[in-house]
């Protein structure tokens, strides 16, 4: 099996598990379930596809009977915290405890990094400007920023951006960019993408007292829609997005950092409610 490490989901895990005893032994979801304590022959099959979830007490059976110690034990329990968390704030809790065992132990965590980097507005913010700042000190960034950031912030982001290969330190306070692409395929990296379209969201909302008409554009439109047709408005806003991002990947001579918004969402209930 692959490191525990290289995994975010606690089922996938069981379910790789109960995979590699099969292949070398006569093992079946019934012994499985037996050998963690559990009544019911098939409870751990219904855990592994989504049916059911383990209590605190069965968590701690099943990595026993999986025979997980130390360090792995300890991921596998956050690992399950973090797949069965009802809300993100406990969500980023679990996985960042994840990523703490795992440097702990000198080990990574798959996505780790773009999670990080997702996980707050000042890094793709300064991925974009420090490279046109060449020679600027942090204090000096983040004076160039609309939101309120300190100079420590700064120096933290960068610091990390270097170290994920995110951006190359190429001088004294000069960095470039680097042709890493800043993504993630894990169900960790949309929670830290709704936390940052959370922080968006309210720069967007502040922009409209704190930054003059001419500087920004902010318009909006509210209309009715079938599912069919917000289907294929939202392929179009996917389309937009992606040729915008690629015009400004074009882009040399910029001065300015900015954020581009798409949001659809709807204002009343469908016929499902």
């Amino acid at each position: 099996m692959k490191p525990i490490t290289e995994y975010q989901d606690y089922r996938e895990y069981m379910r790789d598990f109960y995979e590699e005893r099969k292949r070398s032994s006569l093992f079946s979801w019934r012994e499985f379930s037996k050998l963690a304590g559990f009544t019911s022959p098939n409870y751990i099959q219904l855990v592994c596809e989504g049916k059911s979830r383990l209590s605190k007490t069965g968590v701690e059976k099943v990595a026993t009977a999986m025979e997980l110690a130390g360090s792995d034990r300890d991921y596998f329990l956050a690992m399950e915290r973090f797949g069965d968390a009802k809300s993100d704030s406990k969500k980023i809790l679990a996985f960042n405890e994840m990523q703490k065992i795992a440097k702990e132990n000198r080990l990574r965590v798959v996505d780790g990094e773009a999670f990080k980097y997702f996980e707050s507005w000042v890094n793709p913010v300064m991925r974009e400007l420090a490279p046109i700042k060449p020679g600027a000190k942090p204090l000096e960034l983040a004076r160039n920023c609309y939101p309120v950031v300190s100079a420590t912030e700064v120096r933290q982001s960068l610091d990390f951006m270097v170290h994920a290969n995110f951006l190359k330190k190429i001088g004294e306070d000069t960095y470039e960019q680097t042709e890493k692409i800043v993504t993630g395929s894990s169900e960790a990296i949309p929670l830290a993408l709704r936390s940052m379209n959370r922080q968006m969201s309210k720069f967007a909302t502040d922009a409209i007292d704190d930054i003059p008409s001419e500087k920004r554009h902010i318009a909006g439109v509210t209309l009715g829609l079938s599912d069919a047709t917000y289907k294929w408005l939202v392929q179009k806003l996917e389309l937009l997005r992606q040729q915008v991002v690629a015009i400004a990947a074009k882009e040399k001579d910029y001065d300015k950092v900015y954020r581009l918004n798409l949001q659809l969402f709807p204002l009343t209930k469908g016929k499902e409610a």
